[in-house]
């Protein structure tokens, strides 16, 4: 038994776990007495309290029960398994590889609600109001100084907008370009399937331009008839390209000579492991590119804040769409997120969690290179997921949906595709578990592809 001093979800309850699940499956038998309180602190290299409270969980949970004098013991109404090793077909507790979230265990709690608790108590009484379409002030402060030092983007606190998620900005922006007589909009294919709808139901044709290794092949814009285009250049969705140099001069020089607009989806730039972060494309070009953000992948989706930095043309018309959608993003995360962000906890809070989710995304890689011969994982380098293209023979849908019913959740990539008949593909979430947990669910995943393998 190990703790991982690393891993934020606390000691104690990595030590509940690993004690629940020794419990679980029979490596603790009923009647086993649990190593004394001090003595498994002393081993383990922990405070007492540690394993204090470890112990009375287990017991509300009525895994063990402690009597005075004779220690804490198993008990035998506690969920016994089968007294043999696991093997990769034997069912498992629900794994949960979905889409690319951060892990909720991560989110710094006391750090921000210190942060909130000083925000709300210096927050003027005239001020808890509506909190006005552009958003508070000093976010809007606070995000110009972080984005303009650590992405590049070129913006003043008046050209930025707070939303409720990027998915808002991203609807205030087409439904601000389809009243200003937009038509049409590009979008990467393949791409994430919800931005695809979300913009479909503002009124706008959305139209797919494909993408390989160097990003969204930017030369098919020159034959659309469109005048914005949908990108994520640091790291597309799902594949995992970065948009090349060249590529991004030239979507560049296409808005230019368009009078267009490309809306630059930032959503995981923060998060790369194998090299630095590639600057935000806006930074070219701030009169041409809308620049988008939020901290669903950075700290928490429970969080629902985004950013737009806007070009001085088109502001005015999306804090009109902002007024009329919600008057305004909740005032009181604002004030604490920008807090948050000037005290450099945001900072710490990203070096923290980096190197915990390239661990993971190891752990992913390893153990796909054996479980899933011939599949190609890509987009490695960044972000929270690994999309997995698999070899033509094998059937996305039959594959998940036979995980799923092992207690494995996973995503397949035909969503993200705009014809449903796209090459078989996987998109592997690892933000949210750890490395064991990965290595167990891919290797269920493992004898379920190697069946169908045998076309059995």
């Amino acid at each position: 038994m190990a703790l991982d001093t690393s891993d934020r979800r606390g000691l104690c309850q990595q030590l509940q776990q690993q004690l629940r699940s020794s419990i679980q499956q029979g490596r603790l038998p009923a009647g086993t007495a649990l190593p004394p309180t001090r003595t498994l602190a002393r081993d383990l290299g922990v405070a007492r309290s540690v394993v204090v409270d470890a112990y009375e969980q287990l017991e509300a949970d009525g895994y063990v029960a402690g009597r005075q004098g004779s220690g804490t013991r198993v008990l035998a109404t506690a969920r016994q398994e089968a007294d043999r090793p696991r093997s990769a077909d034997a069912p498992i507790h629900t794994v949960r590889l979905l889409g690319g979230l951060p892990d909720p265990a991560l989110f710094p709690r006391a750090e921000w609600l210190r942060h909130y608790r000083a925000a709300l108590g210096a927050l003027p009484n005239d001020e808890l109001a509506y909190p006005g379409p552009l958003g508070a002030l000093q976010l809007r402060d606070a995000l110009t100084n972080y984005l303009g030092r650590v992405r590049g983007v070129v913006v003043s606190p008046n050209r930025m907008l707070v939303s409720t998620g990027l998915t808002q900005a991203i609807v205030l922006l087409c439904r601000a370009l389809r009243r200003r007589g937009v038509e049409a909009i590009a979008v990467e294919d393949p791409c994430f399937g919800l931005h695809r709808e979300a913009i479909s139901n503002t009124g706008l044709r959305v139209v797919p331009v494909p993408v390989d290794d160097a990003g969204l092949d930017v030369a098919r814009l020159a034959d659309l008839d469109v005048d914005a285009v949908l990108v994520a250049p640091a790291h597309s969705y799902p594949t995992g390209a970065v948009l090349s140099a060249e590529r991004r001069a030239a979507l560049v020089e296409w808005a230019q000579a368009r009078d267009g607009l490309v809306i630059e989806d930032d959503y995981d730039a923060e998060f790369r492991y194998d090299r630095a972060p590639i600057g935000a494309l806006q930074g070219l070009a701030p009169e041409r590119v809308a620049y988008a953000g939020c901290v669903s992948k950075t700290l928490t989706p429970a969080l629902r804040l985004g950013w737009m930095a806007l070009p001085r043309w088109l502001i005015g018309d999306v804090v009109r769409e902002k007024l009329f959608d919600d008057m305004g993003t909740s005032l009181l995360e604002q004030v604490a997120l920008a807090r948050f962000i000037d005290a450099g906890a945001l900072g710490r809070h990203l070096r923290r969690v980096r190197p915990i989710y390239r661990r993971r995304r190891d752990a992913v890689l390893e153990s796909l290179a054996v479980a899933l011969p011939g599949a190609q994982p890509k987009g490695i380098a960044a972000g929270l997921h690994v999309y997995v293209e698999l070899p033509a023979w094998c059937d996305e849908s039959a594959l998940i949906e036979a995980a799923n019913a092992k207690g494995l959740l996973i995503g397949g990539g035909r969503g993200a595709w705009s014809d449903p008949f796209s090459p078989p593909a996987l998109v592997l979430g690892y933000g949210a578990i750890n490395e064991q947990a990965i290595r167990n669910g891919v290797a269920v995943l493992g004898s379920i592809y190697e069946r169908l393998a045998r076309g059995s």
